[in-house]
């Protein structure tokens, strides 16, 4: 397994070579150090760090707050504050910016390496999720192209062809996509899915209810049966009208 590698931006150079020295102790690769945020930002675009260990009060002309914006704008790479300030206004300017972790100078080594692990936790898991919001997001915006969703459920993503639903009922703040063989609890309203599913497959029939036109058995009003798992649903007045409205009735 490859080491971290960290980069460590700080602008007193004793300091950032004890720094250096603590961090691979604790086995983390620290290729160089450097002592503005320019250079962080150079370096950072030449070779891609897992983390960064920052100063918030840099020399020059960009502070670490500024830097801290940019890498996360461009970069996405998770940061640590440093300093020796622990005052309101500088905590209120750094938590802007969103770090994965803050330290007070001067620091035990045992506090550096718990912050760098939880950083590199917290991470990994917001990039998971990201990923998983993206792809989600990616396939309901482009619903009309495809005959499937994805469903988020049991903490995973979960493939559902449009035919393979047979109906969706609305628990509470929850929904339950029922297919021939499972079901699906997803957290989600009755009106996104209303939103999502295509609509001449699928209609609402009961407040509580959305029924696939395809998986009708009979309907003797107040109820619908649906074929295959021969379930009775109610049929709600206020939908009535919409649901006979898109049968093929003769």
């Amino acid at each position: 397994m490859a080491k971290v590698k960290i980069l460590v931006v700080e602008d007193e150079s004793i300091v950032a070579k004890d720094i250096q020295n603590s961090l691979k102790k604790l086995g983390y690769q620290v290729p160089t150090t450097v002592s503005s945020a320019e250079k962080a930002i150079e370096e950072i675009e030449e070779n891609r760090p897992d983390l960064i260990l920052m100063d918030i009060m840099l020399k020059g002309q960009m502070s670490g707050i500024d830097a801290a914006n940019l890498i996360k704008e461009r970069f996405g790479v998770p940061l640590i504050f440093l300093t020796a300030y622990a005052d309101d206004n500088t905590l209120s300017k750094a938590k802007i910016t969103e770090p994965y972790g803050y330290i007070i100078k001067p620091f035990k080594e045992k506090e550096l390496q718990t912050t760098i692990e939880m950083a590199l936790y917290k991470h990994e898991k917001d990039e998971a999720i990201k990923k998983e919001r993206d792809l989600y997001h990616s396939i309901i915006e482009n619903k009309e192209s495809k005959d499937s969703i994805f469903v988020r459920a049991d903490y995973r993503l979960n493939k559902i062809n449009f035919d393979d639903i047979f109906y969706v009922e609305a628990l509470k703040d929850y929904v339950v996509i029922n297919t021939s063989d499972n079901s699906y609890t997803t957290h989600t309203t009755m009106k996104e899915m209303v939103r999502i599913l295509p609509q001449k497959d699928f209609v609402r029939i009961h407040r509580s209810f959305i029924v696939n036109l395809n998986k009708i058995f009979s309907i003797k009003y107040p109820d619908l049966v649906i074929e295959g798992k021969m379930k009775v649903l109610p049929i709600g007045g206020l939908y009535r009208k919409e649901l006979y409205s898109r049968l093929n009735l003769i």
